[in-house]
């Protein structure tokens, strides 16, 4: 088992029958694979790689368990010589990955792999799984962030999540992505997240009234942020004004607004707090939330302090998926490259060249790992011969740090949110271009 607690049997079954025919073949030479997005979706200008250190950290510590190759044995499909020998597997290769939390764009390489072709091809549909979800993940988060101008963020969305594993990486990526916390107790555990939340609607049912609940809970928890809406938002407010006028020692720090239309609501709220002496009262809202509606509420100039985004954000609602793949380039030191229209690859071992001007992003350029290009170069040695490399790890903070450093070097149209003007260039080195036209032709005759 591996940090993100996945065994290697989480994998694709063709997996397995390829590493048993290479090796009824005898095909044992190193290959280089890619992992990368072919093209972004057009409701992204960018993404933000994510999950890759922890990816590479399990593929340290993959191995088949008793268990696992029993059940294999099961299948009645592979020789006992085949499955002796994934029970000594370990993975010796190497890997260039971008730094976690880098900004990435369409056909540009996240993560080389160098290893023995069976190795690197088990490997494929575990990096593949944990990349793309949470790259995905990190990238709409960012979008939220842009759209928040700075108001704190929360990440509320565990209860509709795409099981349990995806609750916790959702809540470690949108952290990365620059949100301040999470309600997910067990990312809070994993990942040493801030967790927060307030109460559900069903706290206050459960009280003969309103104000019996607010008193309840702030008993309990003083100075929390109360959940107005249940029976009316203004309604709810003026109670908890009136709870702190007549009650001693009753204390709320802010309240949370989750129905109804929530800019309105906000400014109702915010006057009848102010006038009551209550100014440093927080304003939170929730509920059916996504980067374009954080949008509109701080574009209308709505009191908000801080946004909880749960569903929409957390699902990536607008687009659930990342056409990513995992693509052999090299192999027995010859390139490699697939020709099928529309899918069309680029052939040996790359690197990835970004090139900027005045402290600001200019153009990626796609080239030979061999070739001298300017830029800086973003894929750095992240596992040397099964090893993971030590200056490659960073903490969730670094990583949080470094993505906003980066993406604050993005150019602006890039970070907006409509899809207007023009894509960031992704370039093809000469030398690169040649190779892949050269070799074209002669696969085709094959």
């Amino acid at each position: 088992m591996g940090p993100t607690g996945a065994g290697v049997l989480h994998t694709d079954y063709y997996q397995l029958t390829m590493l048993a025919a290479y090796r009824h073949a005898g095909l044992d030479a190193q290959a280089t694979f890619d992992l990368f997005v072919r093209r972004l979706p057009e409701e992204r200008r960018y993404l933000v790689a994510c999950g890759v250190q922890e990816a590479i950290e399990a593929v340290e510590t993959l191995r088949f368990s008793a268990d696992d190759l029993a059940y294999l044995r099961s299948l009645d499909a592979f020789s006992d010589a085949f499955l002796d020998e994934l029970g000594e597997f370990r993975f010796s290769g190497d890997i260039e990955a971008v730094r976690e939390g880098q900004t990435v764009f369409g056909a540009a390489p996240i993560l080389r792999v160098t290893a023995p072709i069976a190795e690197a091809q088990l490997v494929e549909t575990f990096l593949l799984n944990q990349i793309t979800f949470q790259t995905n993940a990190a990238s709409k988060g960012a979008r939220v962030v842009e759209a928040a101008q700075g108001r704190p963020l929360l990440e509320f969305g565990l209860r509709r999540m795409h099981g349990l594993d995806a609750g916790v990486k959702i809540a470690r990526a949108m952290v990365l992505a620059g949100f301040l916390g999470t309600s997910n107790v067990a990312a809070g555990s994993r990942y040493g997240l801030r967790v927060a939340g307030t109460m559900a609607h069903s706290y206050i049912e459960a009280h003969p009234s309103e104000a019996e609940a607010f008193i309840s809970f702030t008993d309990a928890h003083p100075g929390t942020t109360l959940l107005v809406d249940t029976y009316g938002t203004l309604e709810g407010v003026r109670r908890a004004i009136e709870l702190h006028r007549t009650r001693a020692g009753f204390q709320f720090s802010g309240i949370r607004l989750d129905s109804g239309d929530l800019a309105e609501l906000a400014r109702g709220s915010r006057a009848l707090l102010d006038d009551a002496g209550l100014t440093d009262v927080r304003i939170v809202v929730s509920g059916g939330l996504d980067e374009y509606a954080v949008a509109d509420l701080v574009a209308g100039g709505a009191p908000i302090d801080a946004f909880g985004v749960g569903t929409r954000v957390g699902t990536m609602a607008d687009r659930a998926y990342l056409d990513s793949v995992y693509k052999l380039a090299a192999y027995a030191g010859a390139g490699r490259m697939k020709l099928a229209e529309g899918k069309r690859t680029l052939p040996g071992v790359k690197q990835v060249f970004r090139t900027e001007t005045a402290g600001q992003f200019t153009h990626d350029t796609i080239a030979l790992a061999a070739e001298s290009c300017s830029g800086t170069p973003l894929l750095e040695p992240a596992m040397r011969s099964g090893r993971m490399v030590d200056s490659y790890r960073s903490t969730l903070e670094e990583a949080r740090t470094f993505s906003a450093a980066q993406r604050k070097r993005l150019p602006d149209s890039l970070r907006r949110l409509n899809a207007e003007g023009d894509a960031y260039p992704v370039r093809v080195s000469e030398r690169l271009q040649r190779e892949a036209d050269d070799l074209a032709p002669r696969l085709r005759a094959r």
